[in-house]
């Protein structure tokens, strides 16, 4: 990463969306939302957004602003934009969240917030947009990885336009019959676009680049990774535009979304074998932490996949589709994002504190700010737990999801510690932790260029 610079506020997204991960994990601990609730209930839709929102899109924007500028090898657009984008998507999170809970009579002013989120929601990615849409742009044209995200970033786009058209909709601000009727048919392609594409297809363009990047393995630029980046974006584009011109031309879109689910499917597996490859061809013979916990994050994705198709054929992916997005959200897309956390809050603080002195002074390795056999505890059973509460999901066992929930929070809040003392340098040896020109690195800012 020599001359790039480090993401001044990346630490400030990574930090809120850990406290908005424990604080959707600490609602399930206490039956707030699905199962005890319906899942259209307000209450489960302030659950669904904390975690797709709060937790995941700004871990994926506080990530994008960093590694975008690696993908492409040019600096980011604006490095001024982080802030005003963080503070957007936090304030319109916020406005949305009580919206919802107005929607179940809950205290609030006597209009609806929820346009207003959904406005400032838009308006802070759109400044991510921008922002990242520049910088890759700049950079045509684009290696595989960037073109992922930047269909993964077209995907938001889909996912902020029909949630927008959502509150403005349930917020009673607008009637036009083209919103009334994605409001009542098109939430499958809200999910399909948010989940589906803006983070899970990111997600896998991300993570061609830090996989090869943390194991030294080859990058891939193959057939298979070309037809899974052509497949999954032909998947997208049937289940997002194709979804939305059926709902508006009355039919039902579940033939799209259909042809869309067979062809995510191939390119899922061909995402797969393509990272198979990349753990097969690594240089590095001992796998670190982050790597080892993304194989299970990864595995948790083939097992969501493969309950979907079984939930499909059986005709019960209805009764159980809350179960099926626990499993994506939690095991496939939360157990990857803290993999790369725990390693990228490693790396950035280590090129932080120890890159600028590093030939001049005595400096630790950046596993030595890690010690990685406690945090292992704490992954596997984070992981384990998962696959608890998805099989009392599917059980019908609330309690046992409750249980499960509870002990999701305690694993969580672990890492979050782990997170904590890597950034203080607490597990750095006392001798070599502050050497000359060497300062205690701020918790939620990054300071210091690259040169």
């Amino acid at each position: 990463m020599t001359g790039v610079t480090l993401s001044r506020w990346s630490m400030s997204y990574f930090a809120l969306a850990v406290l908005c991960l424990l604080g959707a994990e600490a609602l399930m601990a206490l039956g707030v939302g699905y199962p005890a609730a319906d899942m259209a209930a307000p209450e489960t839709l302030v659950l669904v957004h904390l975690v797709a929102i709060g937790w995941l899109s700004l871990l994926m924007c506080g990530a994008l602003f960093q590694f975008v500028p690696v993908l492409v090898a040019r600096p980011i657009h604006s490095n001024g934009l982080a802030l005003p984008t963080l503070v957007c998507l936090v304030t319109g999170l916020a406005l949305l969240l009580t919206g919802f809970l107005q929607l179940g009579g809950g205290a609030g002013p006597a209009w609806s917030l929820l346009p207003w989120g959904g406005a400032l929601l838009g308006l802070g990615f759109a400044l991510a947009l921008w922002n990242l849409g520049r910088t890759l742009w700049a950079a045509h044209p684009l290696a595989l990885p960037a073109r992922f995200v930047t269909a993964g970033l077209a995907c938001l786009v889909a996912t902020a336009l029909l949630g927008l058209s959502f509150t403005l909709v349930f917020g009673g601000a607008s009637s036009a019959p083209p919103l009334l009727a994605l409001t009542a048919e098109g939430l499958p392609l809200h999910v399909v676009a948010g989940f589906g594409g803006w983070l899970t297809f990111t997600a896998m363009g991300v993570s061609y680049r830090l996989l090869a990047m943390f194991m030294l393995a080859p990058e891939l630029d193959g057939a298979s990774t070309r037809w899974a980046f052509r497949l999954g974006v032909a998947a997208l584009a049937v289940g997002i535009i194709g979804g939305t011109l059926t709902i508006w031309l009355g039919v039902d879109p579940a033939g799209m979304l259909l042809v869309a689910g067979l062809l995510g499917m191939i390119a899922l597996s061909l995402y797969g074998w393509d990272i198979t490859q990349l753990y097969r061809q690594r240089k590095r013979r001992r796998i670190e932490l982050n790597s080892r916990m993304a194989s299970f994050a990864l595995g948790n994705l083939a097992a969501a996949a493969l309950l979907g198709i079984i939930l499909a054929a059986t005709g019960t992916l209805a009764d159980h589709s809350g179960a099926l997005l626990f499993l994506i959200a939690f095991g496939w897309l939360s157990g990857l994002g803290l993999a790369k956390l725990y390693k990228i809050a490693a790396f950035l603080t280590w090129l932080e504190c120890y890159g600028p002195v590093l030939g001049k002074v005595d400096a630790p390795r950046v596993q030595d700010l890690v010690v990685e056999p406690r945090a292992a505890c704490f992954f596997m059973l984070f992981h384990a737990v998962i696959w608890v509460g998805t099989l009392a999901l599917l059980a019908g066992a609330p309690l046992l999801f409750r249980v499960s929930a509870i002990v999701l929070l305690l694993a969580t809040g672990a890492i979050a510690a782990e997170l904590i003392r890597i950034r203080r340098l607490a597990d750095v040896r006392r001798a070599i932790r502050l050497p000359q020109g060497v300062r205690q690195p701020r918790l939620l800012v990054s300071m210091v260029r690259q040169g």
